[in-house]
């Protein structure tokens, strides 16, 4: 079956939309959701099967993923990573916003997501589809982008008619939340105080 489109408003969600996609997430589904960055992809982070589901659609073994999640707000953090004082008041002048951090990763980490690096990468996005989902759903969300690699060139597809038509057979709802952009997120190593630009993307980084 065919993967549905639900429209949602950003500015003025609608309730019942929102419970229709928690449900989904509960069920076990994948979803595909807009952020501040590009359109990314995910599930529910406590959900084993679907966690499994996403592992085999990127062809990636469970034990060596690099999913990153989606919290709600900065307070969730500090309950999947470990962040140092200094850490955290470098990260909260940047988040809500187009980055995503590499942590070191606590034990409260589903297990599925916990690898041999014992890290995790988190976002907060500047959105507020993903982060109303999230508070609704009582846990984080995976993120990993919707992309297309043709000819070694990546590209980040932000048309809902393309979206669904390259991953309508994958997963079971697209969020059809108006435009967003090409340009993913910035990563950024925060594992020490000293923090590392890991990939340029639509966040500034300076180095201190």
């Amino acid at each position: 079956m065919a993967a549905e489109i639900i429209e949602i408003f950003p500015d003025n969600p609608d309730d019942r939309k929102i419970d229709r996609i928690i449900q989904c997430l509960l069920d076990g589904g994948l979803i595909i959701y807009p952020t501040d960055t590009v359109y990314s992809m995910g599930c529910d982070s406590k959900n084993i099967k679907a966690v499994e589901r996403l592992c085999r659609l990127k062809g990636v073994k469970a034990s060596q993923n690099n999913f990153s999640i989606v919290c709600s707000d900065l307070s969730d953090i500090s309950k999947y990573a470990r962040v140092s004082n200094v850490a955290f008041r470098r990260i909260k002048k940047m988040l809500p916003g187009p980055y995503t951090f590499i942590l070191p990763a606590t034990s409260d980490l589903p297990k599925i997501l916990q690898t041999k690096r014992k890290t995790i990468g988190i976002r907060v996005p500047d959105h507020n589809i993903p982060r109303i989902i999230i508070e609704k759903l009582g846990n984080p969300i995976i993120t990993t982008s919707v992309k297309d690699d043709i000819d070694d060139i990546v590209e980040y597809p932000n048309e809902i008619e393309v979206i669904f038509e390259q991953n309508q057979n994958h997963v079971d709802l697209i969020i059809d939340g108006g435009w967003c952009g090409i340009i993913p997120s910035t990563v950024i190593d925060a594992t020490t105080d000293n923090f590392e630009l890991v990939r340029e993307g639509l966040g500034p980084f300076e180095e201190e």
